[in-house]
């Protein structure tokens, strides 16, 4: 008696034999011993056994060819064997679709598929023979792999030959060819070598489209962005979590004592509210590499019977500038001046706020406060404060104990605001923007970080919890950059200036609001990252890309925008560049796409990595101002 599954030459296929009555099933092959198992007393010998898998072998291939011209039926019953076996896998594999369909009929020989489901897929899933890709490592190392095997076996012919012939002839002329057996070897070996590369490079460029090639192609380019945004973009939470609280202590720190310590005490002059306003990236979610920028908006307070009027200032300087009348309660008299002559300048016979003035005031105002506050942190860390004409001041903070487990120097942007109400803030404009020739130190900028924060907090709600909406800007910001280190100047700082994070997450606000939320699920990240750089591409093409608050109807009435905002003069954020630019950024997009992994390979190297110039000399000695203490 022969143990099931080892049949006798003569034996039936397992479909047809019966096993207590019952047919065995189709689709599945008997049960073979499991290894280990002691043999029973009446198990055959080493012969019988050999016998026996020699026949389980042939009926093996005899029943993949039978499988191949089974009915639908078959295949659908044994399909749902399968399922039933496995509640839990059925559901964890993704449907089939027409694609997957197509290619499952044309490996069957010509059968017919099972009924597609609802949607298209299949409603069993693909076979997971079938739905697994095929290894890029076993694919690529293939043509090597059998060069070595057969030069190996040339070598060991070479050697048989000649050790025969040194034997046979036993003389000068045998040894003689024995040792020149070595030319035809290597001979050999070389056209071997060449033959598998030749039928390599043809096969690549010349051999058709191969049967889940392009599956495969968005497969690596999905997990090289993977890998790009989990290496090199993504924060730890832990990191940045811990990075925050440090910030917000000692900005907190610094506020209060420049609030208490006013130079100009008095009903005539600027205070601080007494709090802070966290924005930027950093609050967001999407920040990048490393949590060691932050900008901080430090709120203004007037004198109290001063208000602000703020209106477009058309033709003064950039669109989307704003200039700040002020109006007094009891109308302007004699002691409105000396604040006039101080924080305001002559715009069209009235008095309007400076931005230039007040920055400059802000500057020194903390500048003369550093010192209470760097005596009491001084267990904690090391802070310094540099100010760049026209810039807003930095706060440079360098942990030094074990306050902040990471360790991370850090610089804080404090950006002094105008309040208007309805969380929205007046902020001087940067100096790369042109300013208008009257005035230049008249006008402002609008920031309404507090309404994209409250957006993306409503977009959050409504969109899948593995939304990839973040992570797709994340990873587009990363490739700007790496794109950035191959430009040369001048045009590296006009890819950087047109492609900001502003506009940037701009064009995320209005891709989004284009479609269903569910579309941004984590499964389309590349799909939902090809539809962002489409849009930026048509956007620099027709030269115009609209401010997402000033003047949008479209925006949801869940997130509630002041009226200012709708009111206000639509802003094209594209209309200081010229058109060749944005063309050639254009180009320069679409080209870092396509070739996304390849730069990502390349860039990443850190002998691309090139140094960030420093843009001022005093943030250089500021830099410097903690070591030399």
């Amino acid at each position: 008696m022969e143990p099931p599954g080892l049949g006798g030459p003569g034996a039936a296929p397992p479909a047809r034999r019966r096993e207590g009555g019952k047919r065995a099933p189709r689709g599945r092959p008997p049960p073979l011993p499991a290894p280990g198992r002691p043999p029973s007393d009446n198990a055959p010998g080493p012969r019988a056994a050999a016998r026996g898998i020699s026949s389980e072998l042939s009926r093996r291939l005899t029943r993949g060819r039978v499988r191949r011209k089974r009915k639908p039926g078959s295949g659908a019953a044994a399909g749902a064997g399968r399922g039933a076996a496995g509640p839990g896998a059925a559901a964890a594999r993704p449907a089939l679709g027409a694609a997957g369909a197509a290619e499952e009929e044309g490996a069957g020989g010509g059968g017919r598929s099972p009924p597609a489901g609802p949607g298209g897929g299949s409603p069993r899933g693909p076979s997971p023979r079938r739905a697994l890709p095929a290894s890029p490592l076993s694919v690529r190392g293939f043509w090597p792999l059998l060069t070595a095997l057969c030069t190996a076996l040339l070598c060991l012919y070479q050697a048989l030959r000649g050790g025969a012939a040194g034997e046979g002839a036993g003389d000068a002329a045998g040894t003689e060819e024995a040792a020149g057996s070595g030319v035809p070897l290597l001979k050999g070996s070389a056209l071997l070598l060449l033959g598998c590369l030749l039928a390599r490079c043809c096969g690549a460029a010349g051999g058709g489209p191969r049967r889940g090639g392009a599956r495969w192609a968005a497969g690596a380019r999905r997990g090289a962005l993977e890998r790009f945004h989990e290496r090199q973009l993504r924060v730890s939470p832990h990191v940045l979590g811990h990075s925050k609280a440090h910030v917000g202590r000692v900005v907190a720190e610094l506020v209060r004592a420049a609030k208490a310590q006013g130079l100009q005490p008095g009903p005539l002059a600027l205070s601080l509210r007494g709090d802070f306003v966290r924005i930027g990236s950093a609050y967001e979610q999407h920040k990048v590499r490393s949590p060691d920028c932050f900008d901080i908006l430090v709120p203004l307070r007037l004198p109290p019977h001063l208000e602000p009027q703020p209106r477009c200032a058309p033709g003064l300087g950039p669109r989307g500038a704003f200039v700040c009348g002020l109006r007094a309660r009891d109308g302007w008299s004699r002691r409105c001046r000396p604040f006039a002559e101080g924080f305001c300048v002559e715009l069209q016979g009235r008095s309007h706020l400076s931005s230039g003035l007040v920055l400059r005031w802000f500057q020194g105002h903390l500048q003369r406060c550093l010192g209470a506050v760097r005596y009491r942190l001084q267990e904690r860390c090391r802070i310094s404060l540099s100010a760049c004409p026209g810039h807003p001041p930095t706060l440079h903070i360098l942990p030094c104990s074990d306050y902040v487990c990471c360790h991370i120097s850090m610089a804080v942007r404090l950006i002094p605001a105008i309040p208007l109400g309805d969380a929205l803030y007046l902020t001087a404009l940067p100096p790369q923007s042109p300013p208008g020739p009257p005035a230049p130190e008249a006008l402002w900028g609008l920031n309404a970080s507090r309404q994209e924060q409250r957006l993306l907090g409503w977009l959050k709600e409504q969109a899948p919890a593995s939304s990839c909406h973040l992570k797709c800007l994340q990873i587009l910001k990363g490739l700007r950059d790496l794109r950035g280190q191959g430009l040369e100047e001048p045009f590296c700082s006009q890819w950087g200036r047109v492609l900001s994070s502003y506009v940037l997450k701009t064009a995320l606000f209005s891709v989004l609001l284009q479609g269903p939320l569910e579309a941004w699920d984590e499964r389309f990240l590349v799909e939902r990252l090809e539809d962002l750089v489409l849009y930026l591409r048509d956007c620099l093409r027709k030269q115009v890309l609209m401010d997402f608050f000033l003047g949008n109807t479209s925006i949801p009435e869940a997130v509630a925008l002041p009226r200012f905002l709708k009111e206000a003069t639509p802003v094209n954020l594209l209309a200081a560049f010229d058109g060749p630019t944005l063309d050639l950024v254009a180009f320069q997009l679409i080209s870092t796409w396509i070739q996304a992994p390849h730069i990502i390979r390349m860039y990443s190297n850190p002998r691309y990595l090139r140094p960030v110039p420093t843009p001022c000399r005093h943030i250089a000695e500021a830099k410097q101002e903690p070591l030399a203490e």
